[in-house]
């Protein structure tokens, strides 16, 4: 009896030490795999791909980086994609800062910028994110360096989409329409003196030139991407000199050549999105007077390479460039431009850009 009391405390005493020690659970068999924690359990694939776009600028602009959002709200409605836009704002002494602090603190699958004032940065930080896939438009990386072998670069060919532009306000000024000069003469109004607005107004001049090669055509930067008042001056001085349709290229400052064409009676061309629909609304005679716009299809280029990078088809480590042929560039072939536009000259840009795809026409760059 005393044995059988004493064999019982023992084994009470050794489950209360099991007990106080926190004693493991039973080694699973073969058959009972251990479940993984909840900290290394790997993503589902349902998990919706994360995108940053990256404005080194403010939205707003009826243009480029307006575009830019819309590619990306098309990523989040049809694919399924979460985003969120960061607007770096128009102090460029602010731009790195608020990219870095992006980077750091946001969650990203891929983060996206645009235009040549990103590649500095993009070059130098992207390696430091292996594992991120980043996308840059309208601007190339140095692929070569070996620095961005996570990195996509897209580019246009503006000089193909602004030649029709050019075939297209050459013919319109010698129409008998109200508000055309009978002299056959034109303008532009670029942004900056750079490359890439150079490569708009070399192809938008050869396009011209090649329909009437007695044709006027008047260049100007407004050196300001932001300055309605300034774009709104120099449209009225162009006009002034007897440009009957002046080629805006110069983003938020672009805007007062509308307005200076609406008072003054003349015309416009928007650049990068179909910029008379999108003004219809708050100024329908604005909008009359843009006669179509070269389209820089950002939007397209932006949904179509998250499309592709979620079929893990997107060529990181490359620049492509998207022309006529890829639907990357084009003239707005709106409501405008069918009632302003006569149809001899619908066929005469019709037939340019047939040409440009045949490879017939071979337009000039200025990169």
């Amino acid at each position: 009896m005393k044995q059988k009391f004493i064999l019982t405390l023992t084994i009470l005493t050794l489950a209360l030490l099991v007990g106080a020690c926190g004693g493991s659970a039973p080694a699973p068999t073969s058959d009972e795999p251990e479940p993984e924690s909840a900290e290394n359990e790997p993503a589902s694939d349902e998990d919706p791909l994360q995108v940053i776009l990256f404005i080194n600028g403010v939205l707003g602009d009826k243009s480029f980086f307006d575009s830019a959002q819309r590619g990306v709200d098309q990523a989040v409605a049809e694919l399924g994609v979460e985003a969120k836009t960061i607007e770096a704002g128009l102090d460029q002494t602010q731009w790195e800062s608020a990219f870095i602090d992006t980077l750091e603190n946001e969650p990203f699958d891929i983060f996206i910028v645009g235009t040549f004032q990103m590649i500095d940065l993009l070059e130098r930080f992207a390696p430091d994110y292996p594992d991120k896939r980043f996308i840059i438009y309208d601007a190339p990386v140095n692929f070569e360096s070996g620095c961005c072998d996570n990195v996509y670069s897209v580019m246009y060919k503006q000089n193909e989409g602004s030649y029709l532009a050019g075939v297209y306000a050459a013919a319109m000024t010698t129409q008998e329409i109200d508000g055309m000069n009978p002299e056959p003469i034109i303008g532009s109004l670029g942004g900056f003196e750079i490359p890439v607005i150079l490569d708009f107004m070399v192809g938008y001049e050869q396009g011209a030139k090649e329909t009437n090669p007695d044709i006027q055509i008047i260049r100007q930067f407004a050196n300001s991407w932001d300055d309605p008042a300034k774009g709104k001056e120099l449209g009225k001085a162009q006009y002034s000199q007897g440009a009957d349709i002046v080629f805006q290229i110069a983003a938020g400052t672009g805007q007062g050549v509308f307005e200076a064409a609406a008072e003054d009676g003349h015309y416009a061309i928007g650049v990068d999105s179909d910029q008379a629909l999108i003004v219809e609304d708050a100024d329908p005679d604005q909008a009359a007077r843009i006669l179509t716009s070269m389209m820089k299809n950002v939007d397209n280029s932006l949904f179509r390479a998250i499309e592709l990078h979620q079929s893990g088809e997107l060529a990181y480590g490359q620049v492509e460039t998207l022309g006529i042929a890829e639907g990357g560039v084009g003239i707005a072939r709106n409501k405008f431009y069918e009632e302003s536009t006569p149809e001899e000259v619908k066929a005469m840009v019709d037939e340019a850009e047939q040409k440009i795809l045949d490879g017939e026409i071979m337009v000039e760059t200025g990169f």
